[in-house]
């Protein structure tokens, strides 16, 4: 185990069941500093958790987690039967809740926290963690930018002499990592399952299954699950029309390429072998970045990639296979499918398009000539202007505004109430060249909540826009930007403090405090380059009647409003 000191996270964690499979979500989340209890009725694991964990505390009563209001996540690795009524209670408690797969048992269940987790205010995200593989990120990317041609059919092997259970079958128990991948990679839900099996240990615990999909696309897929087999075999085959793919994640080399053509010869098909394409991939444990993205969400109250609607789009396949494997094949209900019945609640103009799996709140609207690509997910209120494109694997808050001539790349996570000046630009790559490919190499530009990006101005990609911050026209943004920090200029300098309403914080007072021209509100330098507003905090709304300008920045101008803001 890492022994260093781990870095701080604002999240605090309890991670609750810590035998077979939580204790490696208790390394991970120690190791990024956000351990902050550990919960588990079994008496004789406290000892040697308390030498590994020393000044960790330990809780045998779920109860005493949800009462600790140090505690504001809880990380669920218990029996799946157990999943619904600790994450309802966990919820209700006001805690954000990372659950192992499956997210419920019961689809109702499931349709439950998802609905109190979105009324709660409160991060629902999914265990699912092949999501977060570098292989599999790596391939949705490759699927996404046409590598692999169009789609036909794949498949996958999830096959061991495992660990067996008594409570679920295997169809419960493996099945999940393979269909949210394979919804992931597909951007849709079947339209037909089948389903068989054996039960051959323990009568009506399936050690085996084998399950079929259809999809409206003419994708099918079938998914093999067994813990009754030799020999360990975890693969995913993608066949499509220019190249073929293999995961597999106990080989060497995890992601290969093979394109394979079939060529039409006297009117036969005809197989051309081609040399096998490894595919180069970051070297990254996937549970450290599930949970490195689960804080990540806590932190900035973004939604994560395995959210509570794709963990209940899994539970609904799984439902359906197991339907399927006891009443025959089933056709799954509209209900079911990604695509809603009705027309969206959101807006998207004629002339523009948004992907199949893409992602996009009720009330956003996307105007003339933008696209929107499969992955990307954009959150409520939101107004994408014209000829705006967004990629697939970002993730853009509520109530963002978007000017016209803006491509926001993939790694960009953009926080609620940010603004988007016209024709500013983000990148994802620092050194790009056309001749290396560093596609599965974007770095991460993160804007903050609430902060203004001028008009023409650059953000180079690896840096964060503070909340608050304002970046000027034409500004060419290298490094890190505080909080409410004003920046202008190539490179960008800073040159001042800016309210949360957009105006320059000028001539403090004897005390330091500087107030805003428009509301009053007094900002203070807490600590050398660290400003805070004295009277709301960052992360609470603005009163509703200041969310509505009354007067021009020129009017206050000439009111001699900028003249001094000390009170």
């Amino acid at each position: 185990m890492d022994t260093a000191s781990p870095r701080k996270s604002k999240a605090t964690v309890a991670v609750v069941g810590v035998g077979y499979w939580g204790k490696n979500l208790v390394r991970n989340v120690y190791e990024l500093g956000a351990l902050a209890a550990l919960c588990d009725a079994e008496e004789s694991l406290e000892a040697n958790y308390a030498k590994q964990y020393p000044g960790v505390k330990f809780h045998r009563d779920f109860r005493a987690v949800l009462s600790d209001p140090t505690i504001t996540a809880v990380a669920l690795a218990t029996p799946a039967v157990n999943h619904h009524e600790m994450a309802k209670a966990a919820l209700e408690a006001g805690k954000d809740v990372l659950v192992e797969k499956p997210l419920a048992i019961d689809v109702k269940h499931g349709e439950e926290l998802v609905r109190m987790a979105a009324a709660n205010g409160r991060i629902l995200m999914v265990g699912h963690i092949l999501r977060y593989h570098p292989a599999i990120l790596k391939l949705q990317q490759l699927i996404r930018d046409g590598v692999l041609g169009k789609i036909n059919y794949l498949y996958s092997n999830r096959l061991n002499i495992g660990k067996i259970r008594n409570e679920e079958n295997i169809l419960w128990s493996f099945a999940p990592h393979d269909i949210s991948v394979m919804l992931a990679l597909l951007g849709e839900m079947p339209t037909d399952v089948s389903c068989q099996g054996g039960a051959f240990l323990n009568r009506d615990v399936y050690d085996v299954t084998l399950s079929h999909f259809d999809f409206p696309s003419g994708v099918q897929a079938h998914i093999f699950v067994s813990w009754l087999h030799p020999v360990k075999e975890q693969r995913l085959v993608v066949v499509g029309s220019e190249k073929m793919a293999v995961f597999d994640d106990t080989a060497e080399h995890k992601l290969v390429l093979y394109p394979h053509k079939v060529e039409w010869r006297n009117r036969i098909p005809t197989a051309v072998k081609a040399n096998e394409e490894i595919v180069e991939l970051e070297s990254r444990e996937p549970l450290r970045a599930e949970c490195q993205h689960f804080l990540d969400c806590v932190e900035f109250r973004t939604p994560p990639v395995s959210d509570g609607g794709e963990g209940l789009r899994v539970l609904r396949v799984l439902d359906a296979c197991q339907r399927a494997l006891t009443n025959g094949a089933v056709r799954l209900e509209r209900d079911d499918a990604l695509a809603p019945k009705a027309a969206p609640p959101y807006f998207v103009h004629e002339s523009a398009y948004v992907d199949n799996g893409a992602e996009v709140g009720d009330g956003t609207k996307i105007w003339h000539f933008s696209h929107v690509m499969k992955g990307a997910r954009i959150g409520q209120r939101t107004i994408v202007g014209q000829n705006v494109n967004i990629d697939g694997g970002t993730l853009i808050g509520n109530n963002v505004k978007i000017q016209n001539n803006v491509s926001v790349y993939a790694g960009a996570v953009i926080e609620d109430d940010v603004f988007l000046g016209p024709s500013c630009v983000l990148t994802n790559v620092t050194n790009p060249r056309s001749q290396v490919n560093r596609h599965a190499l974007y770095e991460t530009t993160r804007l903050k909540r609430g902060c203004t990006v001028g008009a023409n101005a650059t953000i180079v990609c690896g840096t964060t826009v503070g909340r608050y911050a304002f970046v000027g026209a034409g500004a060419v943004v290298t490094k890190d930007i505080p909080d409410f920090a004003l920046v202008v200029g190539n490179p960008a300098r800073q040159t001042g403090w800016m309210s949360r309403h957009g105006h320059r914080l000028d001539s403090p007072d004897s005390d330091g405090v500087m107030r805003c021209p428009e509301t009053g509100y007094r900002y203070k330098e807490v600590d050398p380059g660290i400003v805070r507003c004295l009277d709301l905090d960052e992360e609470a709304p603005l009163p509703a009647e200041l969310k509505i300008g009354t007067k021009t920045y020129r009017q206050m101008k000439e009111e001699g409003k900028y003249e001094s803001s000390a009170a």
